[in-house]
């Protein structure tokens, strides 16, 4: 089960008018920027016309003893963070998204699933919203939960729209509207590696552990392993943006084979420190935040057991870029993974919330700016190191512009020292 939830807040928007379930299928995948796997994504709706509000998603529970906690925690949340936003949801509709068990059929695996479409119908009833519809997204069809009438819900289900094919295809292309795969593709090129290098990369985090644990436990050292790892890093990024351009499928195997599995290593071991980290995260913007965020995902791709913590912070990092760089669905799925890695990565936390809660990046771009042009005006006077970029909660962020038409839709021990706090289960308004 993934335990943290997504939630995405309305995006600029133009005029678009779906009609029946088959519409709203075809539609998910352009609400969310990716097609969700073995997800529950709720969608608010908002006025008469049923405009599109916010929007979150839970990995579906393994456990059926899981579905009436999750489902009100679903509900809760969607509702509650709709009205901090302004605007309480009209309607709420539902879809359950889920590839057939092997050996299962897509009808029998709508029904296995038929139970948590009602516990999410009730609880969203009992906050006094009304579910407009639920569906079932599976294996290429698509069934209401909602419609008893087998002329128009038969018990086979209704087959999706060729993709490209629909209202909302047209609209999305129209708008520039990006569908960046499945889920799972876009968790795999975060994923840490498993072919045959993966032992290598392990024998250089060995090695790499052994010479610099001494050094970050002594302050002067850890100083100089600062140093290191962005100077490091600088080259790196040098490196990957001066590469030959490659084609886009080809891209994570080129970034993997520039960065040397030593240099891969220092990367990820230097940035486990807090402040280290935090200056790496001043690579935000321009020509910077291109090759940073490939570094970033190829760092998070080289954390191969036992290393897998150490990914949090790498992820964070990717996901921080990803989001300041406009793209939120990529920005979600890092900070999810870094959230999964880690649910007590504080940085990781703090992002996230801000990123679901439709906050402006430049709130906190503009303090990365700050801290490096203090850093950079005090330079020969004093040191650096106490000085570090303040990650935490904007004191005064600028929220997007709520839309008014229907739908454009849109987380280790002490050698991280990375800050904690309390971990929760419950999210105040989408995943954390």
């Amino acid at each position: 089960m993934n335990q943290h939830h997504e939630s995405t807040g309305p995006a600029d928007e133009q005029q678009i008018t779906l009609r029946g379930p088959a519409e709203l299928a075809d539609a998910l995948p352009y609400l969310m920027g990716f097609h969700p796997n073995d997800s529950v994504v709720m969608v608010a709706l908002h006025g008469g016309r049923g405009r599109f509000g916010g929007r979150l998603r839970l990995g579906i529970p393994q456990s059926p003893e899981e579905w009436a906690p999750a489902a009100e925690q679903l509900a809760e949340c969607l509702v509650k963070g709709s009205e901090r936003r302004g605007e309480r949801p009209d309607a709420i509709v539902i879809f359950l998204c889920q590839d057939p068990a092997e050996g299962e059929s897509g009808s029998g695996l709508m029904e296995r699933l038929r139970p948590l479409a009602q516990l999410l119908r009730t609880a969203c009833g009992a906050l006094d919203v009304p579910v407009l519809e639920a569906l079932c997204i599976s294996d290429g069809r698509y069934w209401s939960y909602c419609c008893p009438d087998a002329r128009c819900c038969p018990a086979e289900g209704n087959r999706m729209a060729m993709p490209g094919t629909s209202v909302m295809a047209a609209a999305a292309a129209y708008a520039g509207i990006q569908v960046r795969g499945s889920l799972r593709e876009m968790e795999t090129r975060l994923a840490p590696l498993k072919t045959s290098a993966a032992a290598e990369q392990q024998h250089a985090l060995d090695s790499a552990g052994a010479e610099l644990m001494p050094r970050l436990l002594d302050d002067e050292g850890r100083e100089e392993v600062a140093r290191e790892t962005l100077d490091l890093a600088r080259r790196l990024m040098k490196r990957l943006r001066e590469a030959p351009v490659a084609v886009p499928s080809a891209r994570d195997i080129d970034d993997d084979r520039l960065i040397g599995h030593d240099e891969a290593a220092a990367m990820i071991l230097g940035l486990q420190d807090r402040e280290t980290r935090d200056r790496a995260a001043e690579w935000m913007e321009g020509q910077e935040a291109d090759s940073a965020l490939r570094l970033w995902r190829a760092l998070s791709r080289r954390c191969v057991a036992p290393y897998e913590e150490h990914a949090a912070a790498p992820l964070t990092l990717a996901g921080w870029v990803a989001w300041s760089m406009g793209d939120e669905p990529s920005a979600r799925v890092a900070l999810g993974l870094a959230l999964r890695t880690d649910p007590a990565y504080t940085f990781a936390q703090l992002l996230h919330e801000a990123c679901n809660q439709g906050l402006d990046p430049e709130t906190l771009r503009r303090c990365l700016r700050g801290e490096r042009s203090a850093r950079t005006g005090r330079r020969g006077h004093r040191t650096d190191r106490g000085v570090r970029p303040r990650a935490g909660r904007p004191t005064a962020p600028r929220r997007k512009k709520a839309p008014s038409g229907p739908g454009r839709p849109g987380s280790p021990g002490a050698r991280r020292r990375s800050g904690r706090a309390a971990p929760s289960r419950r999210a105040s308004d989408g995943e954390r």
